[in-house]
């Protein structure tokens, strides 16, 4: 993707205006639906045919998808979290923290992180330093 930059700079005292344009190269950081599980039966098949990392605030579920597919992540707040702020909080911030790091992730794999009780009072680098240990354990990360 790229983006065109424009600025105007005044030339001399007759006040001449030339546009100068720049092409600058721009990284995608979007988290785009398309890499995000959203059937039931994509959690349950992650679930049943995968490995599961436990931590104290997350749980990663993780599957090898096979032809290298591009490497799709879910995830689940139950409701004895607490409230739907709470719960949506969370969820903001893990999928903030997969966001930050999908150049990390390694392609073919499906993951699930799961917030546990006590994942309502972490804070975000917890959570982040918490996601990280366990994406390593399970070897989703170059």
């Amino acid at each position: 993707m790229h983006r065109e930059s424009q600025s105007r700079v005044q030339a001399g005292r007759f006040g001449i205006e030339v546009l100068a344009t720049q092409t600058i190269k721009v990284v995608s950081f979007s988290f785009p639906k398309a890499r995000r599980l959203t059937h039931r039966s994509e959690y349950e098949r992650v679930k049943r045919d995968g490995i599961t990392q436990r931590g104290k605030f997350l749980m990663l579920n993780v599957m090898p998808v096979e032809n290298s597919a591009p490497w799709r992540a879910g995830f689940v707040t139950l409701t004895r979290l607490g409230g739907a702020v709470i719960r949506n909080r969370v969820r903001r911030r893990l999928r903030e923290v997969v966001r930050q790091h999908q150049q990390d992730l390694r392609q073919g794999f499906w993951f699930v992180i799961i917030a546990r009780y006590e994942a309502a009072t972490a804070s975000y680098g917890a959570l982040e330093d918490e996601w990280l240990r366990l994406a390593r354990r399970a070897s989703i990360l170059h």
